[in-house]
C-alpha cells in the first residue's frame, strides 16, 4: 500500500498534525527510556546513583547517533526518492540501512568494552559513581544493535508516510521498560543493572516489531535480502544527510563531557546529578519539538522532491510556530515550579534539590527561541543541503557552546556553567535566522 501520495495531496495543516503527533509521542515514548530510569534509580538506588547515570549519558548518546546517522539519514533519502517515485531506489536505500545500522552498532560495542575504562575515567566518573556507571554501561553496550535497528529503521516506517505504527513501535518499548524497571529494580532487587536490563529487552521488542513491520506488514517499502548488499553510492548519500543529527549528538556527548568535569570541579557529585535530571527535563520539552522535526521532515523532503515549493514553505511556517509554542510552555514550568520537577526524580537529597533548582532557571533561560532553531536545522536536512544543517545543528552545541564551558566556569564557576547554555542558545539562533531567510527567498 503506498502512503506516501498524501504527502503531495492532503492540506498541510492537518497533514502536519498528522505526522507530527504520533511522532511527538513516539519522541516523548523514548525520551521516558532514560527518564524512567533515572526516576526509578533516583528513588530506589539513591543520589550517588543517578549522578553515575548521568556520567554514562554522553556514550549512551554516542549510540544513538550512530542510529540517527542510518535511520535519518536514510529516511530523508527514502523520502525525496518516494517523491521522485522510484520505489526501487527507496528499497535498496532500506536494504542497506538495516545492514549498516547493525555493522555501526557491532563496531560501536566492542570499541566502547576495549575502551570503557579510561573513557569512563575521562568523562567524569569518581570513585564514589564508577561502581553504577559500569553497571549500567556494561549491559546497555550489549543491546546497542538493538536500539539501533528500532529506533533507525522506525525513522524510514515514518518517512514512507506511516506514523501511526512508528508511533506503535515507540509505545511498545516504552511500556514494556516501564512495567520492567520497578520489577528489575525494586522486586528482583538488581539495582542500577535492573534498570539497563529492562532498557535492552524493551529494545529488543521494539526491533522485532519494525523488522516485522518491513518483512511481513503493511509496509509501502519492503526489506528484501537482495537489498543487503552495501552500495558506496547508497551509504555516501545516507552518511552526508545523516551527518547533521549524528555530529548534533556527538557534539551533544562532548558537551556532557565538558559540562561533567566543570561540575565536578565547582559543584562536586550532586551536581552532576542535577545536570542529568535537568537534562532529562530538557528532554521532556525538547522532544515533542524533535517529534515535529520528524513528522514535518517526510513532508517537506517529499514536495521539495516533487518542486512543491509553497507546500514547503507553508510546513515549515506551521513546524516553527507549533515549536515555539511548546518551548514557550516549557519555558514557563521551569521559571516557575522547578523544585518541584526536580523533586520528582529525588527528593531526599536536599543539596541536589538546591543545585538543581537554581540550575535549571539558567540554563534553560533561552527555551522559547530554541523551537525556531531546531526546526530551522532540521529544515536544511529534510532537502538534503547536509552542510547547512550541520553547521547550524553544530552552531548551538559546538561551536559557541563548547568555548563558553571552557572560559566562563574559569570565572563565574558553577554560575558559569549554567550561563553557558543560553549565551549559546540565542547566538545559534541568530545565525539560523540569516540561512533561513535567504533559503526561503531562494525558494521563491
Amino acid at each position: 500500500m503506498d502512503h506516501s501520495k498524501q504527502l503531495a495531496t492532503e492540506k498541510v495543516s492537518k497533514l502536519l498534525i498528522k505526522f507530527s503527533i504520533p511522532a511527538i509521542v513516539g519522541m516523548l515514548v523514548n525520551a521516558l527510556y532514560n527518564i524512567v530510569d533515572r526516576i526509578f534509580i533516583g528513588n530506589g538506588v539513591g543520589a550517588l546513583a543517578i549522578s553515575g547515570l548521568s556520567i554514562t549519558f554522553p556514550i549512551v548518546i554516542i549510540i544513538m547517533a550512530f542510529g540517527m546517522l542510518v535511520g535519518i539519514g536514510s529516511a530523508a533519502s527514502i523520502s525525496i526518492k518516494l517523491g521522485e517515485n522510484k520505489k526501487d531506489e527507496a528499497e535498496k536505500i532500506l536494504g542497506n540501512a538495516f545492514i549498516l545500522s547493525i555493522v555501526v552498532s557491532i563496531i560501536v560495542t566492542i570499541l566502547g568494552f576495549i575502551f570503557m575504562d579510561d573513557v569512563l575515567k575521562s568523562f567524569g566518573a569518581s570513585d564514589k559513581t564508577i561502581y553504577y556507571v559500569k553497571e549500567y554501561l556494561s549491559i546497555i553496550l550489549i543491546g546497542a544493535v538493538l536500539q539501533n535497528i528500532g529506533f533507525g529503521l522506525n525513522n524510514i516506517i515514518r518517512a514512507e508516510g506511516n506514523p501511526k505504527v512508528a508511533m506503535k513501535t515507540m509505545l511498545i518499548g516504552a511500556i514494556t521498560n516501564t512495567i520492567l524497571d520497578p520489577i528489575f529494580i525494586f522486586i528482583f532487587k538488581l539495582g542500577i543493572k535492573g534498570a539497563a536490563l529492562a532498557t535492552i529487552i524493551s529494545q529488543g521488542i521494539n526491533a522485532i516489531w519494525v523488522l516485522n513491520y518491513f518483512v511481513k506488514g503493511n509496509s509501502t517499502l519492503k526489506l528484501k535480502t537482495e537489498n543487503f548488499k552495501l552500495n558506496k553510492k547508497i551509504i555516501i548519500t545516507i552518511f552526508s544527510i545523516g551527518m547533521s543529527p549524528f555530529a548534533m549528538q556527538i557534539a551533544a556527548s562532548f558537551v556532557n563531557v565538558i559540562l561533567n568535569k566543570n561540575l565536578v570541579r565547582y559543584g562536586g557529585d550532586f551536581a552532576i546529578g542535577a545536570m542529568g535530571i535537568i537534562n532529562s527535563i530538557s528532554m521532556l520539552i525538547l522532544m515533542p519539538i524533535f517529534g515535529i522535526n520528524q513528522g514535518s521532515q517526510p513532508i517537506i523532503g517529499y514536495n521539495y522532491g516533487a518542486k512543491q515549493n509553497e507546500r514547503v514553505k507553508k510546513t515549515l511556517k506551521a513546524a516553527i510556530f507549533a515549536a515555539t509554542t511548546i518551548a514557550t510552555f516549557g519555558f514557563i514550568l521551569v521559571e516557575t515550579i522547578p523544585d518541584v520537577l526536580i523533586k520528582i526524580f529525588s527528593s531526599d537529597s536536599e543539596q541536589l534539590i538546591d543545585i538543581g533548582t537554581k540550575g535549571i532557571r539558567v540554563f534553560l533561560f533561552m527555551l522559547p527561541i530554541i523551537g525556531f532553531q531546531i526546526v530551522c536545522s532540521n529544515y536544511f536536512q529534510a532537502i538534503g543541503k547536509a552542510k547547512i544543517s550541520i553547521l547550524l545543528s553544530l552552531s548551538r552545541q559546538v561551536i559557541v557552546l563548547i568555548p563558553l564551558l571552557l572560559i566562563l566556569p574559569k570565572y563565574l564557576g558553577l554560575k558559569g556553567v549554567w550561563l553557558s547554555a543560553p549565551i549559546s542558545d540565542i547566538t545559534a539562533s541568530l545565525l539560523t535566522a540569516v540561512f533561513i531567510f535567504k533559503e526561503m527567498k531562494d525558494l521563491k
